[in-house]
């Protein structure tokens, strides 16, 4: 019994022994696979690594191909023009910027990204003008050509060439808004069309210059004048009172202003003196209200713009009766041009009106023989 008994003891002893031995070979292999998998895995990357320098030192040191004078400067034009097209030229630093003296905030990130660039804005005298007339659609036409990207106008009517001319050029580019090289410098005075002065001096500063012109119905060009002036003036006397002298029963007073200014041919003849009519672009008045794409199409070829103002921009507003804008340079929410844009005009005498459209209608003749447009006013 005591020898079967020292069997089993040492059966089991070996059992254990051999258990023991199983777990150390199993530990022994699991480091050995764990050493092995991180020495392949660094070794993979380093190889990759290495290949990766290689690729960039090749890429580094390979020659660049020759570029004639023609190719070298289309590719620097290239780069120009990839840079101008990414950067928003909205502009309304100027108008947060210090306006006593009409400087843009320099410091806003779109002017830092253009001086990195080289692209540094600068302020030059207007290549177009919107010229007249008053009441016919200038602040429409303004605002809609400012849509376009190459196009940068002045937000306000500087009346330089009629009332500040004595100032000089250099306090006129100083109102101008901030440009690239290729962009249009734009700027509206509707009295320009009008003032006698003007045609010569516009001339002076640039005989190359594009000029355009927002004509409508002179007869209802008059009455819109004077409604306007009669809601800045209580107690005004009755249109008809001052469009004829001695009132309704005499002759049409053509020294008043509302009447003289839509004697157009007599002011389109001055400017002819000084500018060839391919200079001029006349715009319809009553086809920017029914259709503005229409007529913005023709500007942006007169002015040399890619026709990037079309329908999309545009919406009917019933109530106004006048067209609106699905957004504009300084608002992205589609919005109206003003509260005062589309009053309502006071009842005037048919008699009145009528004899007003025989006055205007040998001048309208006229005009439309010196622009070769029949406009079709009543």
């Amino acid at each position: 019994m005591s020898a079967r008994r020292g069997w089993d003891l040492l059966w089991r002893m070996n059992k254990r022994s051999c258990a023991l031995t199983l777990i150390m070979c199993a530990g022994v292999l699991y480091l050995s696979y764990s050493f092995n998998s991180c020495l392949v895995i660094n070794l993979t990357r380093a190889i990759r690594q290495q290949r990766a320098r290689g690729l960039l030192s090749l890429v580094a040191t390979a020659p660049k191909p020759i570029l004639d004078e023609h190719e070298e400067k289309h590719k620097v034009w290239q780069e120009k023009q990839t840079i101008v097209r990414v950067v928003p030229l909205t502009w309304t630093g100027l108008a947060l910027g210090n306006e006593s003296n009409g400087e843009p905030l320099d410091g806003a990130p779109k002017y830092r990204f253009l001086r990195q660039q080289g692209l540094r804005p600068s302020r030059k005298l207007p290549d177009a003008l919107i010229i007249g007339v008053k009441k016919g659609g200038t602040r429409a036409l303004l605002e809609f050509i400012r849509l376009h990207p190459d196009v940068r106008a002045a937000g306000s009517e500087v009346h330089f060439f009629d009332r500040f001319y004595r100032k000089g050029f250099t306090w006129y580019r100083h109102h101008m808004p901030p440009t690239l090289e290729g962009q249009v410098t734009m700027e509206k005075t509707p009295s320009y069309f009008v003032t006698r002065e003007v045609p010569q001096r516009v001339h002076q500063m640039n005989p190359n210059t594009k000029l355009l012109i927002v004509v409508r119905d002179p007869v209802t060009r008059a009455i819109s004048d004077y409604t306007q002036a009669a809601s800045k003036k209580v107690g005004m006397r009755r249109f008809e009172d001052l469009a004829f002298l001695n009132g309704t029963g005499g002759l049409v007073d053509t020294s008043w202003g509302p009447v003289k200014i839509g004697v157009y041919a007599r002011h389109l003849e001055r400017w002819l003196r000084c500018f060839p009519l391919n200079q001029l672009l006349f715009v319809s008045g009553e086809r920017l209200i029914v259709d503005p794409a229409a007529e913005m199409a023709r500007v942006q070829d007169f002015l040399g713009l890619k026709r990037v103002v079309t329908e999309k921009h545009f919406y009917f507003n019933s109530t106004k009766g006048f067209p609106c804008l699905m957004k504009s340079e300084g608002r992205s929410s589609p919005h109206c041009l003003g509260k005062t844009k589309g009053r309502n005009h006071p009842h005037i005498d048919s008699s009145a009106v009528e004899r007003l459209r025989e006055f205007y209608r040998p001048f309208n003749a006229r005009f439309y023989q010196l622009t070769g447009i029949n406009f079709g006013w009543p």
